[in-house]
């Protein structure tokens, strides 16, 4: 035996090795492949951390490191199971999370999601066959991977090592000869454990195209996991959400303001890591099944610890059925069925362009059509749904992107040779046998695979949308005809120097349209990064509104960028003609007090902007008394005031206050005084529209005295 010696993996976890004894503590994503990096040959436990979400990121990723024990230690076949610690609430999620991921719905869940009974039938009698069964051929349920072991009095024994929980994801692990110190409030940053190759040069928005942003598996220790990203007209189409999905888009230079939706084809963590969807700006459409949907809702749920119905709060689903097409604003979507060890759909994309249809087919996640056959002679299978993908593989398609992964549970290049598709491209491997090396593509981030170019009416599109948003309401038609008619787009590379400080205006507004940008400001001795901006922002507008002839920042591109070019008369003589001058100056006031607030501290820019279109000052002076009624939310932000609890200072807050009790006393004010005041019923809608606002209030009040936090999950069942 020797002391204990702790290694980082990978940010947000640390593994603990005491000889006979490894303990994972964290699991953030692609955990895995940090692991594999470092050779990291195996581990007998995993202990849950006690902060959920961290940097964007979720942190108890269980999935990949159940598959290694599994299926690369053949822990289960040596007659081991993984000890899962942590405090008995959270193991309890943790092992409705997996039964959900691993196994799949209940039979009495698909009833009451009412799905069709032949559908239902083949997913209970695909995943049954696949599941890893006792000797005697039943299936070994999920909760027999793991031996439970929680705190009790902050302390567990795992073989010769004691875990001592000292704080919050603080902890001590000791044996007879020492002990050492695990802190995992020391990692800030979340980041993939590989490097992200980031573009330079920027591409532009096409009519149909597929970006790739990675196209690995989660076995393979330097590569992304697959994520595709779908242009459509200018919109980009996530197909499933890659882990660290915002660093792959950053790297793409696709701001997440440019995503309207995502399809999804399952629930495993290499596809499902939707936590970054729920920061969104903007309502993303989930555009899958009801099935696939409430798995992912409960999937999220049980990572974060909330209540299925407030994380679905985040999302919009637009139900599809297999079999039936979609018409998602002039793309046509139709999803099929493939078989996989959980429901799983792919789906194919098509447009008409010029007279032609053009099409890109995603088969999605998928089995061998040699098990598929097998499976459908045992009559696990449809015949519809193994004739359907025999089609798949031998139709005409522009570009078909298949699963070429192998394995147990995925697909075999060689089921492709009869395509007649105009291109093949393969995710889920890092490279392809030999003898397919001249015959299809494999996907790798960074490729861009266009179907039908962009032009300029693409652009004109995305300039009307960004307006009405950064407007707060409809953008007069005949003004965005007079802006349009001298817009000019211009392309910079990451890194370019977009306006340069002290420099004169030049008479230009910039919109914009793709990537994301900062603003830098110069104080003679050093940089400072004052904003982060992204598509739908737009530079320079106030320099029209108070007329000052010079830039007070640089703005510099971090990802390749693409913005439309305005004339300023024109835009001055929109605001000044439409009286939108003492909106947009209220507007210029608030946002960097809005920004100061701890209450929306963490958004983006985007979203203040929502958030100071529905904004107001409240003005009173020393020595005016107030009472506050529930018709409002008010925050000071300056001044100070005295009411029943004694003298309060900035962000104090009265009236009706979101997930929170109201808070209506009297009050005299001890000074002048400045509050921001949203009215109810429109701060409410807000919620409802931006995530990102949605979350980070439900965050912040967690822990609060006053908070009404209904939402919060204690033990939870495996099975409904």
């Amino acid at each position: 035996m020797s002391k204990p010696v702790v290694q980082t993996p990978a940010q947000g976890s640390r593994i603990v090795n005491g000889g006979d004894d490894v303990i994972l503590f964290g699991q953030p994503p692609e955990v895995l492949k940090g692991l594999l990096v470092n050779n990291v040959t195996g581990f007998e436990s995993l202990v849950l951390t006690d902060i959920r979400e961290k940097d964007g990121s979720l942190i108890n990723n269980l999935e990949f490191p159940i598959y290694f024990f599994l299926f690369v230690m053949n822990g289960l076949s040596q007659g081991k199971k993984l000890n899962l610690v942590g405090e008995a609430d959270d193991i309890s999620q943790a092992l409705r999370l997996l039964r959900f991921t691993l196994m799949g719905p209940t039979r009495q869940e698909l009833d009451s999601w009412n799905t069709e009974t032949p559908l239902k039938e083949e997913w209970l009698a695909v995943a049954d066959a696949i599941a890893l069964k006792y000797e005697n051929g039943n299936t070994i349920p999920v909760e027999e991977f793991f031996t439970a072991k929680p705190f009790i009095d902050g302390q567990v024994e795992i073989g010769e090592l004691t875990i001592q929980h000292l704080g919050q994801d603080h902890y001590q692990v000791s044996n007879a000869d020492g002990d050492v110190e695990v802190n995992l409030n020391q990692d800030f940053e979340i980041q993939p454990c590989y490097q992200v190759q980031q573009d330079y040069i920027p591409g532009g928005l096409v009519k149909l195209g597929l970006e790739i942003l990675g196209g690995a598996s989660g076995f393979t220790p330097e590569e992304p996991c697959t994520g595709l990203a779908l242009c459509y007209n200018g919109d980009y189409i996530l197909i499933d959400s890659i882990p660290f999905l915002d660093q792959h888009l950053f790297a793409r230079g696709i701001s997440k303001n440019q995503v309207s939706a995502v399809f999804l084809t399952h629930l495993h963590d290499d596809h499902c890591a939707m936590f970054p969807l729920m920061l969104m700006p903007h309502k993303v459409e989930v555009i899958t099944t009801r099935e696939i949907f409430y798995m992912a809702m409960e999937k999220l749920a049980c990572s974060l610890g909330w209540s299925a119905k407030a994380v679905s709060e985040h999302f919009k689903l637009i139900e599809i059925h297999p079999g039936e097409e979609l018409n998602y604003f002039g793309l046509s979507i139709l999803p099929h069925v493939t078989v996989h060890s959980i429901p799983t759909i792919g789906a194919t994309f098509k447009t008409i362009h010029k007279g032609y249809e053009r099409q890109i087919c995603i088969v999605g996640d998928n089995h061998t059509m040699t098990t598929i056959r097998e499976l459908h002679k045992q009559g696990h299978v449809r015949d519809e749904t193994m004739q359907n993908l025999e089609r798949i593989y031998t139709d005409r398609f522009s570009l078909l992107v298949a699963d070429g992964g192998a394995g147990a549970i995925h697909g075999d290049p060689a089921d492709a040779l009869t395509s007649d598709a105009d291109r093949v491209v393969f995710v889920h491997v890092e490279r392809l046998p030999n003898e397919f090396d001249t015959t299809f593509s494999l996907a790798s981030s960074g490729k861009r695979y266009t179907v039908i170019e962009g032009d300029p009416s693409v652009y004109s599109s995305q300039v009307n949308h960004y307006l009405t948003h950064w407007l707060g309401e409809s953008f007069p038609n005949r003004w965005m005809r007079s802006l349009l008619a001298e817009e000019e787009i211009r392309k910079y590379n990451s890194d370019d120097v977009i306006i340069v400080q002290d420099a004169e205006t030049r008479g230009f507004v910039y919109l914009i349209l793709t990537g994301y940008c900062d603003v830098v400001q110069h104080d003679g001795k050093q940089f400072n990064t004052v904003a982060s901006l992204q598509a739908g922002d737009i530079i320079g507008e106030m320099a029209v509104i108070t007329g000052v002839g010079t830039r007070n920042a640089s703005v510099v591109a971090r990802t390749p960028v693409t913005v439309c070019v305005f004339a300023e008369p024109t835009f001055a003589a929109f605001i000044e003609t439409e009286g939108f001058r003492k909106k947009l100056l209220n507007r210029w006031a608030l946002r960097p007090i809005i920004k100061s607030l701890p209450q929306f501290s963490m958004m983006t820019s985007t979203a203040l902007e929502k958030v100071g279109n529905i904004a107001r000052f409240e003005q009173l002076e020393e020595g005016d008394a107030r009472r506050f009624d529930e018709s409002a939310w008010y925050i000071l932000v300056e001044g100070s005031v005295e009411d029943d609890e004694g003298r309060q200072g900035s962000s104090i807050e009265y009236g009706w206050r979101p997930f929170a009790e109201s808070n209506c006393p009297s009050v005299i004010c001890l000074e002048d005084c400045r509050f921001i005041k949203f009215k109810k019923e429109a701060f409410e809608a807000l919620t409802q529209t931006v995530p990102q606002l949605n979350y980070h209030l439900r965050k912040q009040r967690i822990g609060q005295p006053y908070a009404i936090v209904d939402w919060l999950l204690q033990d939870v069942a495996i099975y409904e």
